[in-house]
């Protein structure tokens, strides 16, 4: 059985073996490792350098930039020899990745200034080293491994920065049994944080999506040499605005594979079927460049509808490869571009309605040239009739089924036509008739493209966590039945569940809303509904802060063609937008005045397009915390929205992780449905747990079919993997967890009390109690967002954990979790300690114990409550405040602070919020000073010195040794005491340092944490 790291690493290493790598033991240094590079450079490039070219080559080409790296990898670069002959070379052999050398060594030890490091096993390509394997035992979780990799690679002075390390492509982490992948970057796309905004992490899969997790078996199917370098060559792509690599995902790299083989043997049209938030824009751009080479191809037509998604896609295209595709501003400029022998040209992203309006010889603008004697855009359009043209259709479900299909279909007889769908149309859910004679056949996109290149189902994804599972609350209005199928309930009462119910399902207004009703006079009711249930609320609750609330529908009546463009697919707009357009008019210029009252904005019903834009950042707007936004725009008095009321908009195509909730008062069924519900379950962290749905129609009938039409092969086990836990079995879970605690602490000889925690002795007992903890944390954050929950439900929550006793515990976790982690810092790279390794192995997860409603506002806000009334008065006791702020994870550095100073403050002092936050400030500084001028004292220094050391260290982030000298030259010491001095001083320093910089890295400082 093999368990040990070095069992595992000579097993890679055989294994490696017999996919035809050139195992080089003599391989172990920065030395021998530009040895053989400078060896297979001179045999690629054909060319003898002298050592000072070679030594000038490497500096030229090793940067600490990962995108320019990775750039300089792929491409033909140029050197002036020193008799100032060019020599034009590339790296590797870029024109045939399988036809380079292949090689592997293991435990590389580089070391430069600062960093003395051990590499697992690296493998190298034509002797540039492009993937870093670290193998870790069975016991360690691959998850915490990559964290470390990342600390380690975004030290200052590491090996990947100096050396030919800095053309790392992929990074590989094992523990045998689990194996991950993730791409290099520069720091700013490489992190691993406590807020758990993580770098893409990837498992691979088979084509089937079934999962390649043994370390052998993802050798044989991601390592072989011409994969690995196809992997690299064509399935990662540099994201040039963002200078960024990404990695294409295993099934959009065999979606692509049979694109190209489809077209590369001309074997018909085909349709990819990836679920909505699965990167279908990646997956066809990167489909449609790999055509670019493709000499039998004459254009490639990446084919959206609407206008929104031409504009969207052009910007996705030209973000993975600037100037990739043009803008198309009008049909004319289409078929020029369609006609055009230019390389730019051969690549084009286009509407189908453009792209219709060209093909029609009865359209207005195919009649009107026609009158003046031009030549009409399809008989210029003649010349491509023969030709092959690969037409890919972005959600092939829309216009495409009607009369734009056929058209194209018969004005190109050879192109091959490809579909790109998170929803397919079955039998079941087709409305397109094909008449054919006497005989009617539903479409279907089977009918349309022939047959299925790829499938990755919404099953598959939640299976990888690529998107969220579902919680669906089907709405008792009465506590015990829902409504019929389709029923509707007053809209009055459903705005009072909305309000009751939106605080948890949004867990505590972290999250936002979308409302979807059944017609745009829907739509206006409950737009006036929840602002007059809103003031209600706040004369009999002046606790009560509003929603900001806002409603989007399309215009009736002479509108823009923009604006038009966009109603195409809004079919209920379209229809209700004949009755009473004026009505429907004035009723949107009210909701459009209420959002220029609420937000200072200035829109215009004339430019609904603009508000409409206005309106989805203000939703994405959600990631931000209130503070930057108002530090952003300080005159504007509201910055987010709460609740978005909708008919057709937003239900298809918008994407943003901090929405997490819809509220249903319309029939949805199908691919509408799927669609719908897809708005709320991006993937952020844990304290978003699922995609929260809350349906006033008791549609569960609806959502069960939808679920088995879009399940793919796993249809029977669908509603499992699709859907939550129910509360009862989530509640018996976190019942579970925490007798597991209690054990827990039973086990160390104390009864479980929170505050009993600061008696637990050593790492062991520490770790030990951070993780059973953070395990109920989780299912109590699960609970928080149920909307559902009986009082019966409520009450059991309360009876296992109450609300004093979990803040408590949150306390005692953040502060023991605080030690752990300062621990860690300090602990760096040693080896050889168990403890210590233990320490680097926790994963903490602070963002579980961040209050969304709980941020320093608040809290100054309670403080200043606290001071204004009597004693015993107040919203929260001093103990409770002090309590609320240990509970909250964004205090963690500056807890201490806050407790001194409400300690300091009476009740019923009298002082406003305003006085209170300058008061904060002026305690803050004066403890700031009073800590220096100790520290000063201590180490016989001066204290205005001391302070103008510090102060010019946190202004620059920067750490400057020659500061230091000078700052110990008063103190006239030998060079022995001067330094004992420095490390001393330096000791009580950093931690003070890095308080004082909330977080952020301060350069240089790393020498001294070790």
């Amino acid at each position: 059985m093999i368990s040990t790291e070095n069992q595992i690493e000579l097993g890679l290493i055989a294994k490696l073996g017999d996919l035809k790598y050139t195992y080089r033991p003599d391989i172990r240094d920065r030395a021998t490792l530009e040895a053989n590079f400078r060896e297979k450079f001179q045999q690629l490039n054909r060319v003898k350098l002298t050592d000072e070219e070679f030594q000038r080559l490497l500096e030229e080409i090793v940067t600490p930039d990962v995108f320019t790296a990775a750039q300089t990898l792929r491409s033909r670069n140029s050197f002036t020899r020193e008799d100032g002959t060019p020599l034009n070379y590339t790296l590797v052999n870029i024109d045939d990745w399988c036809k380079n050398t292949f090689e592997v060594v293991h435990q590389l030890r580089i070391n430069t200034d600062n960093s003395h490091h051990r590499y697992d096993v690296v493998l190298l390509i034509n002797g540039v080293p492009v993937i870093q394997i670290e193998l870790k035992t069975l016991g360690i979780n691959p998850r915490r491994a990559i964290e470390q990799i990342v600390e380690y690679k975004n030290n200052p002075g590491n090996g990947f920065t100096r050396t030919l390390l800095c053309f790392m492509q992929v990074f590989v982490v094992s523990n045998r049994d689990s194996t991950y992948y993730f791409a290099n970057n520069n720091a700013r796309h490489f992190s691993f944080n406590a807020d758990e905004r993580f770098l893409p992490i990837y498992q691979y899969a088979a084509p089937d999506n079934t999962k390649i997790t043994g370390l052998d078996e993802f050798a044989d199917a991601f390592l072989a040499k011409c994969t690995l370098g196809h992997m690299i060559s064509r399935y990662m792509v540099l994201v040039a605005s963002e200078q960024k690599l990404l990695m294409m995902r295993p099934y959009q790299i065999y979606a692509v594979k049979n694109i190209v083989k489809c077209i590369t043997e001309n074997s018909g049209n085909g349709y990819v079927w990836h679920t909505t938030g699965s990167g279908k824009t990646l997956t066809s751009f990167k489909a449609s460049t790999l055509l670019k080479t493709n000499s039998a191809i004459e254009k490639c037509l990446f084919v959206v509808d609407r206008k929104d998604l031409d504009r969207q896609t052009r910007e996705e295209f030209n973000r993975f490869q600037e100037g990739c595709v043009e803008q198309n501003t009008n049909t004319g400029e289409l078929v020029r571009r369609m006609l055009s022998d230019d390389a730019a040209d051969k690549v084009i992203v286009c509407t189908i309605q453009k792209l219709g309006l060209a093909l029609d010889e009865n359209s207005k603008r195919n009649k009107s040239r026609e009158k003046r004697g031009l030549a009409t855009y399809t008989d210029q359009l003649e010349e491509l009739r023969d030709k092959r043209m690969v037409f890919i259709f972005d959600e092939c479900h829309r216009s495409q089924f009607g009369d734009n299909h056929q058209a194209i279909k018969e004005f190109f007889p050879k192109a091959q036509l490809f579909g790109f769908t998170g929803t397919p149309i079955f039998p079941e859910n087709a409305s397109y008739k094909q008449i054919s004679g006497d005989e009617k056949t539903l479409k279907t996109t089977q009918d349309l493209f022939q047959q299925s290149l790829h499938e990755y189902t919404i099953t598959h994804a939640i299976e990888d966590r690529n998107v969220l599972r579902f919680h669906v609350d089907y709405y008792k209005p009465d506590g015990k039945n829902p409504p019929k199928p389709g029923e509707t309930l007053a809209k009055r009462a459903i705005v009072d569940a909305i309000l009751a119910k939106h605080d948890a399902a949004t867990g505590g207004r972290k999250f936002n809303a979308i409302l979807a009703t059944g017609s745009i006079n829907d739509a206006i009711e409950y737009h006036a509904l929840l602002e007059d249930a809103q003031a209600e609320r706040q004369l009999t609750d002046p606790t009560f802060v509003s929603l900001n609330i806002a409603a989007v529908f399309s215009p009736p009546g002479d509108v823009s063609a923009d604006v038009r463009q966009l109603q195409d697919d809004l079919q209920q707009e379209k229809q209700d937008n004949q009755t009473d357009p004026e009505g429907k008019k004035a009723a949107l210029q009210a909701i459009i005045v209420s959002y220029n009252a609420r937000f200072g904005t200035n829109h215009r019903i004339e430019d609904f397009d603009l508000y409409y834009q206005d309106v989805q950042q203000r939703i994405k707007d959600q990631q931000w915390p209130d503070a930057d936004l108002r530090k952003a725009a300080p005159h504007i008095p509201h910055h987010k929205l709460d609740i978005t009321i909708v008919v057709d908009m937003l239900l298809t195509g918008f994407d943003s992780k901090y929405l997490n909730t819809l509220y249903v008062d319309k029939n949805l069924k199908h691919h509408g449905l799927i669609q719908a519900f897809s708005r709320t379950n991006r993937v952020l962290n844990d304290t978003k747990p699922f995609g929260h749905i809350l349906d006033f129609r008791g549609q569960q009938d609806a959502v069960d079919a939808a679920i088995a039409l879009f399940s793919g092969a796993k249809g029977e086990a669908a509603r499992k993997i699709w859907l939550v836990d129910k509360a009862p079995v989530v509640i018996e879970k976190l019942q579970e967890a925490k007798h597991a605690l209690q054990i827990f602490m039973n086990s160390y000889g104390l009864s479980g009390k929170p505050e009993e925690i600061a008696k637990l002795q050593g790492d062991d007992a520490r770790i030990g109690f951070v993780e059973a903890f953070k395990k109920v944390q989780k299912l109590q954050t699960r609970l928080e967002q149920y909307t559902d929950l009986t009082p019966e439900q409520e009450e059991v929550i309360q009876s296992i954990l109450p609300k004093d006793e979990l803040n408590a515990f949150r306390g005692q976790y953040l502060e023991t979790a605080k030690r752990l982690r300062d621990e860690r810092a300090s602990v760096g790279n040693r080896a050889g300690d168990d403890k210590s390794e233990e320490v680097v192995q926790l994963d903490f997860e602070f963002v579980l114990f961040a209050s969304a409603t709980i941020d320093y506002d608040y809290i100054m806000k309670l403080i200043a409550d606290f001071s204004t009334r009597k004693p015993g008065k107040a919203t929260m006791s001093r103990e409770q405040l002090v309590g609320l702020i240990a509970a909250d994870a964004k205090f963690i550095d500056e807890r201490d602070d806050i407790t001194e100073y409400v300690m300091s403050l009476k009740a019923g002092e009298g002082l406003d919020e305003r006085a209170i936050r300058a008061g904060y400030l002026q305690f803050k500084a004066a403890k700031a000073a009073r800590e220096l001028a100790e520290l000063a004292a201590e180490h016989g220094l001066s204290a205005p010195a001391l302070q103008g050391f510090v102060d010019a260290i946190l202004a620059r982030r920067i750490f400057d040794g020659e500061q230091l000298t000078e700052l110990l030259a008063p103190l006239e010491l030998g060079w022995k005491a001067r330094t004992q001095k420095e490390l001393a001083l330096m000791a009580d320093l950093v931690p003070l340092l890095k308080k004082r910089a909330g977080g952020r890295d301060i350069s240089g400082l790393k020498a001294y944490e070790d």
